[in-house]
């Protein structure tokens, strides 16, 4: 017999004499899943489904499924067993995920259903993480020859240049005065890519991410934002970040310089908490936490199709004027927080995000 309309249906909780209560395997299981009345209102969510989410269960109980996942239930019959897939949920936070929706029947409550919500594998992200860590390796040595054999030669050409410029006439002054900037310019690459050499750990402490987040925003509107509009969409509950302030600003500057560069429109700063978000590095180590989320989201086009899974390699860019270091970088330092960077395309009409996520503090080993 159905319950009454927007009556909520309990999962029991009497356990087996030897093995555990309904309730707990609910909880364990790694899978969204939810009780789904016959008026589309969510009665019932477990742990999985939260961290999905982003909500609490009493914000998610009594609440319509097409409110939570920007899709009703119409799409899969009640009836029978059926599953939807590659479907784009839109999330409450306005994040969209593709996933796989299965539903099955309560078979002694007409009309209820549960269902369950499978996330697509990150093939993609274990892979490009992969290929990062490989790029990075090479960049490392890379730039240790490149500094080694081509920076001090490169002295000695500017110091040619400018002696040959105290002494010749107007015409060839431009042409010292060229190779002098160019020798600078070679240099100044150098120079970045210095900062791919040094793989001393970084000596990482509790702190304050809207804090560091505000002085990179300001230097940011002194200098090259200074006409632009930079929004904060922060979550003030967000404990403190486990990070080396001077790196995390270097981080959000190079991110927020190229939002700067790749629209005229408002850059938004957003930071967020993530239940479950993890990493587990090699072979025997321990998942390691990530939750705090802080993101540069910009207005531009973002990143050209045929580069986009290999914006943070190496010398990759779509500026006529780059390098490709930037954002090789940014993976570096994020990298050596223990945490990651990511791009993506979200929300509608789409906006470029970089995503950071970064241990807290309290989970420091």
């Amino acid at each position: 017999m159905a319950l009454p309309r927007g009556g909520l249906i309990r999962f029991g909780r009497r356990a087996a004499p030897d093995g555990p209560a309904p309730a707990e395997l609910l909880a364990a299981m790694p899978v969204a899943m939810l009780a789904i009345d016959p008026g589309d209102v969510v009665t019932e969510a477990n742990s999985a489904c939260e961290t999905l989410l982003n909500l609490g269960q009493a914000a998610i109980v009594g609440r319509s499924l097409e409110s939570l996942i920007g899709r009703s239930s119409d799409l899969l019959p009640s009836d029978a067993p059926c599953a939807a897939y590659d479907v784009e949920l839109a999330l409450p936070d306005g994040r969209r995920q593709r996933v796989d929706l299965m539903a099955a029947p309560l078979p002694e409550r007409a009309d209820w259903r549960i269902v369950t919500i499978h996330l697509h594998a990150p093939a993609h992200l274990v892979g490009r993480a992969a290929n990062r860590a490989g790029g990075g390796l090479t960049a490392v040595g890379a730039a240790a020859m490149l500094a080694h054999e081509i920076k001090n030669p490169l002295s000695g050409i500017r110091g040619a240049a400018q002696l040959l410029e105290a002494s010749a006439d107007d015409g060839s002054r431009d042409l010292t005065r060229l190779i002098r900037d160019e020798v600078d310019r070679v240099a100044a690459l150098i120079d970045r890519m210095e900062g791919f050499t040094d793989t001393r750990p970084l000596a990482l402490a509790p702190l304050n991410i809207h804090a560091v987040l505000g002085h990179a925003r300001e230097v940011a509107l002194r200098g090259f934002a200074r006409d632009r509009q930079i929004r904060e969409v922060y979550d003030p509950s967000l404990p403190a970040v486990l990070g080396h302030r001077d790196s995390l600003i270097q981080v959000l500057i190079n991110l927020m310089k190229n939002a700067a560069e790749a629209s005229d429109g408002p850059i938004v700063l957003r930071t967020a908490y993530r239940h479950g978000v993890s990493l587990r590095g090699g072979e025997g180590d321990r998942r390691r936490p990530l939750p705090i989320e802080v993101c540069v989201i910009d207005e531009g086009p973002g990143a050209p199709a045929d580069i986009a899974e290999h914006l943070f390699d190496p010398f990759v860019t779509s500026k006529r004027s780059g390098g490709g270091l930037g954002l090789a970088l940014v993976d570096k330092l994020v990298a050596d927080h223990g945490g990651i960077v990511e791009y993506a395309r979200e929300g509608q009409p789409a906006r470029t995000v970089f995503r950071l996520l970064l241990p807290r503090a309290a989970d420091r080993a």
